[in-house]
């Protein structure tokens, strides 16, 4: 056997399932330690195959079939050896070493739950639930891995993850209406005069501008906060929310008079390697 042909050990598929489907998250790991690095990863790798779930299946039920399997790990009562699925086998892990609450693992799991019908999401307040169950849950999972849990880690996570996944439910305005879906909350949609009909079409018309505008103005006043909590956390723990300078960008972006919600322009790896690089080196996030 060559060394090309040995299998990967689980640390190593982690690795390449984030680097390959979630760049924006696999690319802060770079800036912290080893062991810490591994453990950031497994969270990272275990978000990316339950948030794909419904990219993989054409119906929901066997959607539902792949998160239970996630919920029943656990739990505690899979079904099958995880060491058959190396994701599961190097969460488990970071779970034991850093005491990861399973509980908000398991919400995360089930608010996907969501992605799998096409039914648009219905209120700010509803995709603000959602977001704090996924992408602000990330954010505390990924603390807790760098530094002691806390009230103000967890505050600052929670702006942090609503300011990330505002953004990127603009910037994926575009594929989730090719799919039917709509994150966009429909609330949001019907104040400017809009519907899920005139989303579906493809077209940004002025109705659906002003509904982005909205969203992005609720995404940069939760990331101005996010950036003013920063300095209130352990500098060790400022790392994990380096993906913050990258939203900046993009909310900035997006405010562009020539921005087109369904034209995705995905910033290249090496501009995320960038931003983040030059965002380390910051006091702001512990350099």
């Amino acid at each position: 056997m060559t060394t090309t042909d040995a299998p990967k050990d689980g640390a190593t598929i982690c690795a390449d399932l984030v680097r390959t489907h979630d760049f924006v998250r696999y690319a802060p790991t770079l800036f912290v330690p080893g062991e810490a690095r591994r453990a950031l990863l497994s969270i990272c790798a275990f978000n990316v195959e339950v948030s794909r779930v419904h990219e993989l299946v054409s119906q929901p039920l066997p959607g539902e079939m792949r998160l239970q399997w996630w919920t029943d790990m656990l739990a505690g009562t899979e079904h099958g050896s995880i060491e058959g699925n190396p994701v599961a086998a190097e969460l488990l892990h970071t779970i034991r070493e850093h005491r990861l609450p399973v509980s908000q693992l398991s919400r995360l799991v089930e608010e996907h739950q969501f992605d799998l019908y096409n039914d648009p999401m219905p209120t700010l307040a509803a995709l603000e639930d959602y977001l704090d169950a996924t992408a602000s849950a990330l954010f505390v999972l990924a603390a807790r891995v760098m530094a002691r849990p806390s009230e103000a880690i967890d505050h600052l996570a929670r702006h942090a993850g609503l300011a990330q996944g505002m953004a990127q439910v603009i910037a994926s305005l575009g594929r989730d209406a090719s799919r039917q879906q709509l994150f966009l909350p429909l609330q949001i949609l019907q104040q400017h005069g809009s519907s899920t009909e005139e989303v579906f079409a493809g077209k940004p018309t002025p109705a659906i501008r002003a509904s982005v505008a909205q969203l992005a103005g609720e995404a940069q006043s939760h990331l101005k906060t996010a950036f003013d909590l920063l300095a209130d956390v352990p500098p060790e723990a400022r790392r994990v929310f380096l993906p913050l300078a990258h939203v900046r960008r993009e909310l900035a972006r997006m405010a562009s008079a020539d921005y087109d919600p369904f034209v995705p322009k995905p910033a290249s790896r090496l501009r995320v390697l960038w931003t983040l690089w030059r965002a380390a080196r910051t006091r702001e996030f512990g350099g």
